[in-house]
């Protein structure tokens, strides 16, 4: 029988609480899921940590997890699919207003790649908040993010990001 391969695609920089739930949730589903730290090409240059360093926090994190693998890629979401052999594309959504871009998103993806499937899964309501955007301008000023992060990296998320 094949493998049921999913991919969770995301720049996680940093890493959060709720990134983790849906990695969890999601690794339960599939035989193998693939947490791909992603370059947004919108927020080139804006990134407080590099592609290494990101991949370095998500392993970190996900060492538990024995069907996670960490990966990185710079190209198109539905190349690299396509190339890992996915059946589906993992999207936590917090809030309506994510549904938008991630809807058209998927769309764009199916055009791409007709063998991959984009499933949406809901944030949980501890975690509907959570932004590494966020996450990023509290800590930088002054706020304790350490609840809103992995108990793994978050002492070293928060001295970088204070620098």
């Amino acid at each position: 029988m094949k493998e049921k391969v999913a991919i969770y695609p995301g720049s996680f920089d940093p890493i959060t609480s709720g990134h983790l739930d849906i990695i969890k949730r999601s690794a339960g589903m599939f035989d193998k899921l693939i947490v791909a730290v992603m370059s947004n090409h919108r927020k080139m240059g804006t990134y407080a940590f590099s592609v290494e360093q990101r991949v370095e926090f998500v392993k970190k994190c996900t060492k538990d997890l024995p069907n996670v693998v960490v990966d990185s890629s710079m190209g198109l979401l539905a190349d690299y699919a396509r190339e890992q052999n996915a059946i589906a594309i993992i999207k936590g959504l917090r809030a309506v207003s994510d549904f938008e871009d991630e809807f058209q998103q998927a769309l764009i993806n199916k055009k791409l790649n007709e063998n991959t499937e984009t499933l949406f899964m809901a944030a949980n309501t501890e975690h509907m908040f959570l932004s590494s955007s966020m996450i990023k301008q509290v800590c930088i000023l002054g706020g304790d993010v350490s609840p809103f992060l992995p108990e793994e990296i978050s002492k070293e998320i928060i001295e970088k990001l204070k620098g």
